[in-house]
Parts: C-alpha cells; structure tokens; sequence
C-alpha cells in the first residue's frame, strides 16, 4: 500500500500542490512497516523488485481514481533495469496519455550518481510523454555537478538534514540558501524535506523555497479523505 503525504506550496501552503506516495508493508500482524525498516533488506533481491512494481501500480491505480491528483512515486536505478516495472509505466501511459502529465517519479541523488548515463535516456524518454521527474534527498548524496547539469531534472528535493532547525541553525542556513540557488539556476522547482515547525518554514520561505514537505504540513495516510471523496477540480502545481 501507499502513505500519501502532502507537498505544500511555500506561499500558499493551506493546498497541496501534489502527493508523495511512500510504499508501506504490512507485517503478520497487520502492523505498518516504514519503507525505511524494510528496504535495506530486501532492495538487492527479487521482493525488491516486487516491491517496486507494487508502489508504482498502487501510484496509477490512485491518479486513475482521482482524476485531479497530482502523485509523486519513487524509484531507482534498479527499476530502470527491471523489464516488469517499464511495462507497468508504458502500459499505464498507452491506455491514459494525460496520466504522465500527473505522474512524478522521484529519484534519490545517491541512485541517480550510480548510472547517470541510463537515468537521463530514461527521463528524456518518459519526460516527453509528461512525465516530471524529481531529484530527491539532494545533498545527502555525491552530486557530481557534470551530470546535473546534463538531467534536466523538474523538481529538487532538498534532504531534511539541511532543513531541520534551519532558523537557527547558520550553517544550514548558508547550505540551504546555497541549495535553493542551484536549484533556480537550472530551473528546477524546489522541495524542502522534513519540515516540521512554523519557524522552519517560515525562514525557507524567506529564503526562497519553492514548496515543503514534512510533520508540520501533514504525516503521510494511507487511507486519507481526499481519496475517499469525490473529484474536485482544484488547482496544482506545474512544473
């Protein structure tokens, strides 16, 4: 199952601009298990790879229901190499081409630095059927500045060590500020992680965020009201 967790816009964050969809097990008693607890286990075996494909048909399955859902999905470099996972992605954007205008892919920095070479045919392969793809936990990782320049990433997502305590906190202060520039100068929208308090967002804003994400705007839900809700035609985030 997925966990949806809201991403708000910095200057108007009472509506989200779209959804992250993090991928929850169940364990034998019925127990939610944090994709953190899990993934390490079981990212180098086959169930990985289940896993995989099971988040991304759970992601199609929520925009075919709400038509007005804007929906980021994770993934990595070992989905770009996984036949199964690329027949779920083309067979949903054949049967619904406006789907990809609504789909947003996540990768983290550290898998995207793996194979630069097949991440970027992968986006410019899928980005001209309106995909969106986002660079996650930016910072975290070992950015080789050569190939960012060459992604054309839409959306950069800041990692949450940058922004927690980031009011009072200078040297993530100069980091994120530093961040936020990178992002502008190569057209990306920007994401900051793990936000959890009023002073928080209050000085990224200030500083030029884009959009957030974290506690402070929403714990991810697996059963939320939105989704249980009718269609209502609102507004999102482009990009």
């Amino acid at each position: 199952m997925l966990a949806f967790q809201p991403i708000v816009q910095s200057q108007k964050p009472y509506h989200p601009a779209f959804y992250e969809g993090l991928i929850r097990v169940l364990d034998s008693a019925g127990r939610i298990i944090p994709a953190a607890e899990f993934m390490p286990l079981v990212e180098h075996h086959d169930i990985g790879r289940d896993i995989d494909c099971a988040a991304l048909r759970c992601g199609i399955d929520a925009l075919r229901r709400k038509p007005d859902l804007r929906l980021a999905i994770n993934m990595s470099t070992r989905s770009i190499g996984h036949p199964q996972w690329t027949r779920i992605l083309e067979r949903a954007l054949c049967n619904d081409p406006t789907l990809g205008e609504r789909l947003i892919l996540e990768i983290t920095e550290s898998s995207a630095m793996r194979m630069p070479e097949a991440v970027m045919a992968f986006m410019q392969r899928f980005q001209a059927q309106g995909v969106t793809f986002a660079l996650d936990d930016f910072g975290a990782g070992h950015t080789s500045f050569r190939y960012l320049k060459d992604f054309y990433f839409d959306i950069l997502k800041i990692d949450g060590q940058f922004t927690r305590g980031v009011h009072h906190d200078a040297n993530n202060q100069v980091l994120t500020e530093a961040l936020i520039k990178i992002g502008r100068q190569f057209d990306m929208f920007t994401v900051a992680e793990a936000v959890e308090t009023q002073e928080e967002a209050d000085f990224l804003a200030k500083a030029g965020i884009d959009c957030m994400q974290g506690y402070y705007y929403g714990r991810p839900e697996t059963n939320p009201l939105w989704l249980q809700q009718p269609v209502q035609k609102h507004s999102q985030m482009s990009a």
